[in-house]
C-alpha cells in the first residue's frame, strides 16, 4: 500500500506565499514594461514634433546619381515639396513614383535623414543614346516628331530633356522611323550597332523589310532585323578597308542582305551625248 505523504498547513501556506509573490512581480513588470514603452513612445514623439525636423529649404535635399548628368539643381527642380515642412509629413514613396514619370529618371528611391534632417534621393538616369526622328512621310509633323531614345527604346520628348539638362549634348547616332515598328528589337539593334567598330550614324527604320544602316564606309543595307545581325556587324567591319579598295563616291550602297554573298553596287555613270554633235 502506498506511503501517504502528509503535508502540513503550514507548508500549504508558505506555498500559497511564494506562488503570491511571483504574481506580483510578474504584475510590477507589466507595470513596469508598460510605463516603460509609453515613456519611449512619448519621448519619440517629443522628438518627432520639435522645430529641428523640418524640411526648411531645398539644400536639405541630398541627390546622388550614378551618371551625374543632371544636376541637383535640375532634379529639385521638378520635385513637388513646399518649404518650410515637417520631415515627418512628407512620403518618400509618393516623391519617388513623382520621379519616376520624369522623362529623363528611370528609377528613384527617397528616404528620410534624421542627422541632420533631411531627405536623400537616389535616381538612376534615362540615358539618351540616340536622336530619334519621326518623318512627315509617316504623317507626323507636330512638334514631337524629334525625340531622343533610351538604350531600352524608351521615347524621351526632345524638349522636355533639354528643359531640365540644357548642357545636354545630342548623341551621334540617329535613327528615323516610327518607334511602334522598330521597338520591339531595339535594344537588340543597338546593342550591336554601338559594338561595331566601324562608326554607324544612322539607322533607317523606315522600311522594316530593309534596315538600313549609314557608316563611315557608305550606305549599308542589312534587310530585315534577324538574328544574322551579329554576322552582318561582324561582315562589316572586315570590309572597313573598303574605301582604299573603291572610290567611296562610286559606292552606291553594300548590301548585307545575305552575309554569304555581300554585294557592292556601284553608282552606273550615264553617258551624256550631246545632240548638236553628229
Amino acid at each position: 500500500m502506498p506511503e501517504i505523504v502528509s503535508v502540513s498547513r503550514k507548508d500549504l501556506a508558505q506555498r500559497r506565499q511564494k506562488l503570491r509573490r511571483q504574481r506580483q512581480v510578474k504584475i510590477l513588470q507589466t507595470i513596469w514594461r508598460s510605463i516603460a514603452i509609453s515613456g519611449l513612445a512619448g519621448g519619440l514623439l517629443w522628438v518627432a514634433i520639435q522645430p529641428i525636423w523640418v524640411l526648411k529649404t531645398p539644400k536639405q535635399v541630398l541627390i546622388t546619381s550614378g551618371n551625374q548628368s543632371l544636376s541637383q539643381e535640375a532634379v529639385r527642380s521638378v520635385l513637388q515639396l513646399s518649404y518650410p515642412q515637417s520631415l515627418w509629413r512628407i512620403q518618400p514613396s509618393v516623391i519617388a513614383e513623382s520621379l519616376k514619370k520624369q522623362p529623363t529618371i528611370a528609377q528613384a528611391t527617397v528616404n528620410r535623414r534624421l542627422f541632420p534632417p533631411g531627405l536623400m534621393i537616389e535616381i538612376e538616369e534615362r540615358v539618351p543614346v540616340a536622336v530619334a526622328q519621326k518623318t512627315k512621310e509617316q504623317g507626323n509633323t507636330n512638334k514631337d516628331s524629334t525625340g531622343l531614345l533610351d538604350a531600352n527604346g524608351i521615347w524621351i520628348p526632345l524638349e522636355k530633356y533639354i528643359l531640365i539638362n540644357p548642357d545636354f549634348k545630342l548623341p551621334s547616332l540617329k535613327v528615323i522611323g516610327l518607334p511602334e515598328k522598330y521597338g520591339s528589337y531595339w535594344n537588340q539593334l543597338y546593342s550591336y550597332v554601338s559594338q561595331s567598330s566601324v562608326k554607324i550614324t544612322e539607322i533607317d527604320c523606315q522600311d522594316p523589310t530593309n534596315l538600313r544602316l549609314k557608316t563611315e564606309i557608305g550606305n549599308v543595307y542589312i534587310g530585315a532585323f534577324s538574328p544574322q545581325l551579329p554576322e552582318q556587324i561582324n561582315l562589316l567591319a572586315r570590309m572597313r578597308n573598303l574605301p582604299k579598295k573603291l572610290n567611296p563616291s562610286e559606292i552606291e550602297y553594300i548590301d548585307l542582305t545575305n552575309p554569304d554573298s555581300p554585294l557592292v553596287h556601284m553608282i552606273q555613270k550615264k553617258e551624256i551625248i550631246n545632240s548638236s554633235n553628229p
